[in-house]
């Protein structure tokens, strides 16, 4: 073949790949059959690995042109170039937008399921709104055993009273003669507390009475945080159920754990603190008072504020 024709081919060769470079294709596994010289053996050769398209025109421009014999004529490349049936890329009209580079795809990274928390929320909220004094009893069990309390206590210790009270008191947990008998303040410090309502004009049986703690712990010794752990949220169900409009908390221990302070009774006593959207006053514990008399006449100004504020909050 006559030199022009392999500069000519060379060319066209040159042309069809830098308008594949120009489609976004910038390798093809080109294989270049070998072409016979009868002085050079090894004028062309075989090229069988990957090559920048960019480079190939020259390559074989090269080639071609030491090459002044007649030599068969190319079989059609392998790969990419066959799949045109031997058209020219020149010849192929291709439109303007298929020559932009295709933008890279992002992933979308899939919404997680909602927080197993959210769910829980919703239960508790689902809770609340159809609770009852009766569920929440059920719920603890006469068998409760969320606590080492358990092991020596007689009975489970409820909270007792009406269900539309509006004042509440809250202690600590049962004493001896409260785990016997099953109800809150029925020993002589349940006696007493009797009294210090009828005072303000309170009926025990208006008033609704509990402990933190329904379990009485050994030998009448402060139940720990765990325990009170155990025992708080169905205390705080019931002030959700009751809605009272004071909270009276007696004595040093339940005023920190209901109202969560390290500050103490002596200080706090004689003094509403907003709590769970209700007022509540710290006082004294009736045990206590029956050890120090002379602390109930501090406990009786207590008493007279929480009066005050309830008739003055149905006028």
């Amino acid at each position: 073949m006559p030199e022009n024709s392999h500069q000519s081919l060379a060319d066209e060769l040159r042309e069809h790949l830098v308008y594949m470079s120009e489609l976004g294709v910038h390798e093809v596994d080109a294989a270049v059959p070998m072409v016979p010289h009868r002085e050079a053996s090894t004028s062309v050769g075989k090229i069988d690995e990957r090559v920048p398209a960019s480079e190939i025109p020259e390559i074989l421009s090269s080639k071609f042109k030491t090459n002044t014999e007649e030599t068969p004529r190319m079989a059609p490349a392998r790969g990419k170039r066959d799949l045109l049936g031997g058209t020219k890329l020149s010849d192929v009209t291709v439109p303007a937008e298929s020559k932009r580079i295709a933008p890279k795809q992002e992933h979308r990274k899939e919404e997680p399921d909602p927080p197993a928390q959210e769910e829980e929320m919703e239960s508790v909220e689902s809770t609340l709104q159809n609770d009852s004094l009766e569920t929440i009893r059920a719920e603890i069990g006469s068998d409760c055993s969320r606590c080492q309390l358990c092991e020596e206590r007689t009975q489970v210790v409820n909270s007792v009273g009406s269900a539309k009270a509006q004042l509440m008191v809250i202690g600590e947990a049962p004493g001896a003669d409260e785990d016997l008998k099953g109800e809150p303040f029925v020993g002589r410090a349940g006696k007493l507390l009797t009294k210090i309502l009828e005072s303000i004009g309170f009926e025990r049986s208006d008033v609704f009475i509990g402990n933190i703690n329904r379990c009485r712990p050994p030998q009448n010794r402060q139940p720990t945080l765990e325990e009170s752990a155990m025992c708080k949220p169905f205390l705080l169900r019931e002030i959700e159920v009751v809605n009272p409009k004071v909270i009276v908390v007696l004595g040093n221990t339940a005023t920190k754990n209901l109202l969560e302070t390290t500050t103490g009774i002596t200080k706090l006593r004689g003094n509403f603190v907003e709590k769970f959207g209700v007022k509540v006053m710290p006082t004294f514990h009736p045990a206590y008072l029956l050890r120090d008399p002379r602390k109930k006449r501090e406990v009786w100004e207590d008493m007279k504020k929480i009066r005050d504020f309830l008739e003055s909050s149905n006028d």
